[in-house]
């Protein structure tokens, strides 16, 4: 019933009558609505690509990152802390500027919109990914290390037989609110020319002249997209509890 309600919501909205709306511009059964919902939708493969690269990339660097924080040595425990407060102390918008203005300069090499983006969106991930799997390590119990050890385990057998599976059960949640918020910063790399749904958004506004009318789209475009990943971490968060009977 609650569907049924938002859908007529969102058709009422589209199909309004007020003579100061022009739905005609994002109207797929029009010749020049259908053109320009393309357009928009364009941008989805990219927006994608984007969020699904840096995501992956900051998992990985955020559970590198963890694991000296957990060290028994305090400079490497220091050095895991000092990575952590400086990432997270920048906005995300600044560091895509910096990346894409500021890095080619330091290194000397040409990085284009795509991999600055990348690069800015898992750097400023995987502080919060750090800290995301240092407390799921830290909540399991340290017999289940004991009985790792008592069974001729190294620490990296350990970690990745015993402990990182049952932390991941733990954090999944938090990974989640992690992909959908990177999904929605992803729009940030649009201010360096990323053309990503954002940017087809703005795009489109400059020609059309109907900010209300196209940015609601990408509303809905963000809002559907979303709403799917939030579905596939539910669902693998049942599964993952379906196997750990």
């Amino acid at each position: 019933m609650r569907k049924a309600l938002v859908l007529v919501a969102v058709a009422v909205v589209l199909t309004g009558c007020s003579g100061n709306w022009g739905w005609y511009v994002v109207n797929p059964t029009t010749p020049n609505g259908y053109t320009n919902v393309r357009f928009l939708l364009s941008g989805l493969q990219y927006t994608i690509l984007l969020s699904a690269t840096a995501i992956s990339i900051s998992i990985l660097a955020g559970l590198l990152v963890a694991l000296p924080g957990l060290s028994s040595r305090p400079a490497l425990r220091w050095a895991s802390r000092i990575y952590v407060e400086i990432v997270r102390a920048v906005p995300i918008l600044v560091l895509v500027l910096w990346v894409y203005y500021g890095l080619p300069q330091i290194t000397g090499l040409t990085i284009g919109v795509f991999w600055a983006g990348v690069i800015a969106l898992a750097l400023s991930d995987s502080a919060f990914q750090a800290e995301i799997f240092r407390a799921g390590i830290q909540s399991i119990a340290r017999g289940q290390y004991e009985a790792a050890y008592s069974i001729s385990l190294n620490y990296r057998d350990t970690m990745r037989y015993v402990i990182l599976p049952q932390a991941i059960r733990r954090i999944l949640p938090a990974i989640g609110n992690q992909i959908v918020y990177m999904l929605k910063m992803s729009s940030l790399v649009s201010v360096i020319g990323m053309q990503e749904l954002t940017r087809k958004a703005n795009e489109l506004v400059v020609t059309e002249y109907r900010p209300l009318e196209i940015y609601t789209f990408l509303v809905l475009e963000y809002l559907v997209l979303i709403l799917i990943v939030s579905a596939g971490v539910r669902w693998l968060e049942r599964r993952m509890r379906t196997d750990e009977r």
